[in-house]
């Protein structure tokens, strides 16, 4: 199969973490994160595997794409955005090994409006986390959220999970989550799940959560 791998950058600021009082992503990949596992993630897998994934999806915050590519295998329309370069290059190259036709875009997830597109599904594996509590950052991405999923569409979200007196963004309650979608969505099913990782033998409790754009 021909690779259609893609790399651009849209907007000024940097998406992912967005600007210099954040993480640098770059660096971050470099490393390697602990959630950087080499492979999907068991509840996305099972979506995907279910059906539950179809159309045009996109993955916000993709890392070096194993669920774009996990979608591209199965034969859909997938493309990853994500800040860092250097995880994006590692999805290229990923996609090239492979043999699977895929793109992926340096571009701010604050903007995803000015992609122009539309898909059928979204996925975010632990991107919300790093914006929920900035309300500029916030806002900004589920505007944009709500202008690329068509109306019907879906949005399937993977967030840390945390008690409701626990601190920083990976301590979330499923209804710090679902009070970001009570306008123009409509939540199908909260399920408490785990994120596979590198350093974490039991994996890192989670929410998945599912939504329709309505």
């Amino acid at each position: 199969m021909r690779n259609e791998t893609t790399s651009r950058y849209h907007g000024a600021a940097a998406p992912h973490g967005m600007d210099t009082e954040h993480p640098n992503w770059d660096e971050i990949y470099a490393r390697g994160p602990r959630w950087d596992i080499g492979r999907p993630q068991p509840a996305f897998l099972a979506l995907a595997e279910s059906g539950a994934i179809s159309g045009r999806v996109l993955d916000v915050g993709c890392g070096t794409g194993e669920h774009v590519l996990m979608c591209a295998a199965l034969g859909l329309d997938a493309t990853g955005v994500d800040i860092s370069r250097v995880a994006i290059d590692a999805a290229e190259r990923k996609a090239y090994e492979r043999g699977l036709n895929a793109r992926f875009l340096r571009h701010d997830v604050r903007r995803l409006a000015e992609l122009g597109e539309s898909f059928d599904t979204v996925l975010d594996s632990g991107l919300l986390v790093h914006v929920i509590n900035d309300e500029q950052d916030r806002v900004a991405y589920l505007q944009g959220l709500r202008a690329v999923v068509r109306p019907g569409g879906r949005y399937f979200v993977l967030c840390f999970r945390g008690p409701r007196n626990g601190s920083g963004p990976r301590h979330l309650v499923c209804e710090d989550v679902t009070a970001c979608f009570t306008e123009g969505w409509r939540v199908d099913a909260t399920e408490e799940t785990t994120l596979d990782s590198l350093t974490d033998e039991d994996g890192i409790p989670a929410w998945l959560i599912a939504l329709t754009r309505i």
